[in-house]
C-alpha cells in the first residue's frame, strides 16, 4: 500500500481520462489499496487559477475529489517543513506540496 498526495493536475487528468497521465499511474490512481490525499492548498491553488481564467473545469469545484480521496489540511508540522526547503521552485503552492509529502511519508503524484 502506498499512501499518494495527488496534484491538482493529476487528478483533472485521471478524472478527465487525459492521456497526458500515464497508464501506470492511472492504474495506481483505481487501486483501492492505496490511500491518496488531495491537498486544500491545491483546492486553493485552483480556485485562484479559475478565478483568474487560467483554468477550466467542466464541473463545481468541490466536485473536484473524488469520493476516495481525504483532504488534506495544512498544518503547522508541514509549515515548519515548508521554511527550509531550498529555492529550486519559487511557487507556493508547489512548495508546501513537497513540505507535506516530506513531513507524511507520502510519495507525491
Amino acid at each position: 500500500m502506498m499512501k499518494l498526495l495527488v496534484d491538482t493536475h493529476v487528478v483533472i487528468w485521471h478524472l478527465e481520462d487525459n492521456p497526458r497521465l500515464s497508464i501506470e499511474w492511472s492504474n495506481t490512481l483505481e487501486n483501492p489499496a492505496h490511500e491518496k490525499y488531495f491537498s486544500i492548498a491545491s483546492l486553493w491553488e485552483t480556485a485562484i487559477k479559475i478565478n483568474v481564467g487560467k483554468l477550466k473545469i467542466e464541473y463545481p469545484l468541490d466536485h473536484l475529489i473524488p469520493a476516495e480521496f481525504k483532504l488534506l489540511p495544512v498544518s503547522v508540522p508541514h509549515l515548519l517543513n515548508y521554511q527550509p526547503l531550498p529555492l529550486h521552485h519559487c511557487d507556493p503552492f508547489d512548495r508546501i506540496l513537497i513540505a507535506q509529502t516530506q513531513t507524511e511519508g507520502f510519495i507525491i503524484i
